[in-house]
């Protein structure tokens, strides 16, 4: 089953699907900077596009552009910006 997620009053929007892998979304982000948290481990992959995030481990913000991937552990939050509007993946375990 493919669940569809909105957040941010909808400048976020996300399919969730589950595989023999685990758990994934495959998103679409709008120019803006956004918090999220964390229940479980997350890696997020840009798919096209760049995010520039804030993680945890406070080493400041970093950009991250197609085809790289960035961690953050459960329970615990991170921010994403972008000047443009970009795509994602991001898998949970």
């Amino acid at each position: 089953m493919i669940n569809v997620n909105e957040y941010f009053e909808g400048a976020v929007k996300s399919l969730a699907y589950t595989t023999a892998q685990g758990r994934s979304t495959i998103g679409v982000i709008e120019k803006g900077e956004y918090e999220f948290g964390t229940s479980s481990h997350e890696t997020m992959t840009v798919i096209e596009g760049t995010l520039e995030a804030l993680l945890p481990d406070g080493q400041g913000w970093q950009t991250f552009t197609n085809g790289q991937s960035f961690e953050v552990e459960a329970n615990t939050s991170f921010k994403v910006k972008t000047n443009l509007q970009s795509s994602y993946l991001c898998k949970y375990r």
